[in-house]
Parts: structure tokens; C-alpha cells; sequence
């Protein structure tokens, strides 16, 4: 909830920023009407790179306690090569050929610090990528390696990217990265991630994927 309305917020100031400009543009005279129209088209321009923002910030979703976000099972296709489906906390299906012996899920994380933290307001979460990895190193090296964006489209504005790149701009904010260890991959396993303040973390749910855990533990 706290991210959609901030995402709202900054909707809001865009849409002022919108009525400003048109405001001004439709004010006339020579110099004065050149320097307003140039005022109101740099006010657009910031009413879009709002907008632009809000649509990146409402897609966190708030992190209440350690709380399940996905889960993957997987079938094998070929040596070395898994379908895995992905559901998460949404609903939301998808399927990817991963190459491989191994799995690893990422997520973004923006935590907040000071008296946004004291009011309560509990950090976000986005999924992130999804990757296969090899066990032997010659395999890492050699072998097709498969990773898949999850961010659901890359024409946003990466809020997160602006954080951990220059983390003056709000230092209320924490932006981190979130990744379960490399887990074994295996047909028919299924598994449940979870995510925590310290991070992800991926728990067996069937017999294979508890199996192919403590092969690989061994």
C-alpha cells in the first residue's frame, strides 16, 4: 500500500507540473511568451520523468516479515536443461529454459532508514532475474549460460539503479540486493522462496527437490 501511494503522490506533483505548463504556454508575447513557453515545456518534461518514477516505485511491493514471494518447480528437458515456472506471490506464471545444474533468484530491495523507518513504513521488494548456473568450472566457462530479466520491461526508470548509484539523492533510502544461493535443479522439484530482511531464501517443498538438496549438501 505505502508504495502505491507514493507512487500517487508523485503522480499528483506531475499532474501540477502539468497544469503549470499549461498554464504558462497558454500565456502570449514575443520574449516573455518564449521564455514562459520554454519554462512550461522544462515543466512537462519534469511532469514525465515523474511519471516515469511513479511507475518504477509502484511496482515494489511492501515487505511486511519474512513472507513467501514465489515458487519455482522444475522438469527436466534435457541433459542439463530444465523448464522452470516461476509463480509468484501474485499469480503471476511464467516459464524459462534454464541451462545448467543450478538456480539462483534475485531480488531488489529498497529499505528505508531514520524517521521513515520510525513511522513503520517496511521495505520493498522486486524480483529481480532468474539464472542457471554450471557445477564445474570448465562447464561455466564453455557451456550456454542462461539468466532472464524479470523487471517486466526495461523503458522504466530505475529508481533503484539512482539509489545505489547516488545515494545522496535520498539517503532515507537503502537500495540492496537480494539473492538466494545457487540451489541444485532437479525434475519434478519444486521449491518455495521466501524473503526476509537479510535476504532470499529457498526451502525444498517435495521429495525431489529435498533429495536433490542433500545430494548436492554432500
Amino acid at each position: 500500500m505505502f508504495y502505491t501511494l507514493l507512487a500517487a503522490f508523485i503522480l499528483l506533483l506531475g499532474a501540477l507540473l502539468v497544469y503549470s505548463a499549461v498554464k504558462t504556454l497558454a500565456r502570449s508575447r514575443w520574449l516573455l511568451g518564449w521564455l514562459r513557453g520554454m519554462f512550461g515545456l522544462a515543466l512537462v518534461a519534469g511532469a514525465g520523468a515523474l511519471a516515469l518514477i511513479a511507475f518504477d516505485i509502484i511496482s515494489y511491493k511492501q515487505l511486511l516479515a519474512e513472507q513467501p514471494v514465489a515458487t519455482l518447480s522444475f522438469r527436466q528437458t534435457d541433459k542439463q536443461t530444465y523448464l522452470a515456472t516461476l509463480v509468484s506471490s501474485d499469480g503471476t506464471e511464467q516459464e524459462f529454459d534454464l541451462r545448467g545444474d543450478q538456480w539462483q533468484l534475485d531480488a531488489r530491495i529498497i529499505k528505508w532508514q531514520g524517521f521513515v523507518a520510525a513511522m513503520g513504513v517496511k521495505p520493498g521488494y522486486r524480483l529481480d532475474r532468474i539464472s542457471g548456473r554450471y557445477y564445474t568450472l570448465e562447464d561455466e566457462r564453455s557451456a550456454e549460460r542462461t539468466v532472464y530479466d524479470l523487471s517486466d520491461g526495461s523503458w522504466r526508470v530505475d529508481v533503484w539503479r539512482w539509489l545505489r548509484r547516488y545515494p545522496q539523492i535520498m539517503p532515507l533510502a537503502d537500495a540492496n540486493y537480494g539473492s538466494a544461493t545457487f540451489v541444485p535443479m532437479a525434475d519434478n522439484a519444486l521449491f518455495e522462496v521466501s524473503l526476509s530482511n537479510t535476504g532470499l531464501l529457498a526451502r525444498p517443498l517435495n521429495g525431489p527437490a529435498r533429495d536433490a538438496l542433500a545430494i548436492w549438501d554432500n
